[in-house]
């Protein structure tokens, strides 16, 4: 299904804004930094849900909130001719590219498909709708056109088309990257949590309807990015792809990406152990990915490692602190917090995975709450063992599909 792009062979950036930045359309002034990092916790929660494809009918349950709508990066495309901005979700967890589309009495913030000059449909037989067949594709009552339909576990959903469209991403350069014949869902049925200030969704995932690999050949399967700490004061991060994607240099560890034809989305890692300080702890993980134990993705802020596992990581990091003060978590998400004063001295973590052993900073196993709290960024969870943004923040990941390899690099991301 390669819809495009020689001219822009050589490689391109875009910027990735985070969802609680003054620069994003979510940002909410009124919350408190322990609330905003506490809704990012419950938004690691809600992925798991949603990966696992596991129902939540208790809307008031506080893991069940934010399952459509999460995700924790954004970026600014533009769909169509002339082209129409949208702000949606950058997304390793999902495939498909799709939008919210405006219906005849529809808000005129959301994107028409009347129009644009470029926007077709499919048909049920082309390979574009046959590459939609994991996000529930299938013909229109009257068999003319493909459609598609995604549910979440918060039982929100969204159905429409399957189409062929101009998408356009904003380069760091200034240049618009035009990608004609992009496969896109356009949802005229879009039900439950979904907001139009992020109203698509960009899917990276490994699936033949993501981004990645509807640009295949032209940026040679690969794409990388640097996500700046949570707290820091540049709020933007940096995606990249092709050349520009490439990680090399001093201090690159790579190890294998491992995929599973069931599961095409997920990026998968082998962890195997996790030291701290002197302590190694074994991992297993969940029961995935063949020999994959864990995923890594961006749009997850949490570590999410099984229940042992987590208390045994809990108490090596607790047992080997020096100074510092224990707290609570004012938001009472987090079980092993301090005071973030100049006395607390942090062990050495190592995260082992297969033929690469990264060592993390403190900003990679604690977040920041506010000014008086930091917390352990690890937390328990028994149905899906993922890698989370907070610990790859600083560093240059890449992914090297033909290769299957992921690579790391320490970097200062707020000067990428």
């Amino acid at each position: 299904m390669s819809a495009f792009v020689d001219a822009q062979s050589g490689g391109f950036s875009i910027n990735l804004v985070h969802r609680d930045s003054e620069g994003s359309p979510f940002y909410n002034p009124k919350e408190t930094p322990a609330r905003r990092v506490g809704n990012a916790g419950r938004r690691s929660i809600g992925r798991v849900h949603r990966f696992s494809s596991r129902s939540i009918s208790d809307p008031s349950d506080p893991d069940a909130q934010l399952t459509a709508n999460n995700g924790e990066y954004l970026v600014n495309i533009s769909l169509g001719t002339p082209p129409f901005p949208i702000v949606a979700i950058a997304d390793t967890g999902s495939d498909i590219i799709w939008t919210q589309c405006r219906n005849l009495a529809g808000p005129k913030r959301l994107f028409d498909p009347k129009s644009s000059s470029s926007y077709r449909t499919v048909s049920c037989s082309s390979n574009a709708c046959n590459s939609l067949q994991s996000e529930g594709s299938s013909c229109s009552s009257d068999g003319s056109v493909c459609e598609y339909q995604v549910s979440y576990g918060d039982q929100s959903h969204t159905q429409g088309d399957v189409a062929a469209e101009t998408l356009t991403l904003e380069s760091k350069t200034g240049n618009p990257v035009a990608l004609p014949k992009t496969v896109i869902g356009c949802g005229h049925d879009n039900a439950g949590t979904f907001s139009p200030k992020g109203s698509g969704i960009v899917g990276l995932g490994g699936g033949p309807a993501s981004l990645v690999s509807q640009l295949g050949s032209s940026i040679g399967g690969k794409f990388s990015y640097c996500m700046v700490p949570y707290a820091a004061a540049k709020p933007t991060s940096t995606m990249n792809f092709g050349t520009n994607a490439v990680v090399s240099g001093n201090g690159v560890l790579s190890t294998p990406l491992i995929s599973d034809p069931s599961q095409p989305t997920f990026y998968f890692l082998q962890l195997e152990a996790v030291s701290v300080g002197s302590k190694k702890i074994a991992f297993q993980g969940s029961s995935i990915g063949g020999s994959g134990n864990i995923i890594i993705d961006s749009g997850t802020t949490l570590t999410l490692v099984p229940t042992d596992f987590f208390s045994q990581l809990s108490d090596a990091v607790e047992t080997q602190v020096t100074g510092g003060t224990k707290t609570s978590d004012p938001e009472g998400f987090f079980s092993l917090c301090y005071v973030p004063d100049s006395s607390l001295k942090l062990p050495p973590v190592t995260a082992h995975f297969k033929g690469a052993d990264v060592v993390l900073t403190s900003d990679n196993i604690f977040i920041q709450v506010n000014d008086k709290v930091v917390c352990l960024a690890f937390y328990a969870n028994d149905q899906l063992s993922i890698y989370g943004n907070v610990a790859q923040q600083n560093f240059l990941i890449g992914y090297d599909l033909p290769k299957q390899t992921l690579s790391f690099k320490p970097t200062d991301c707020t000067n990428t």
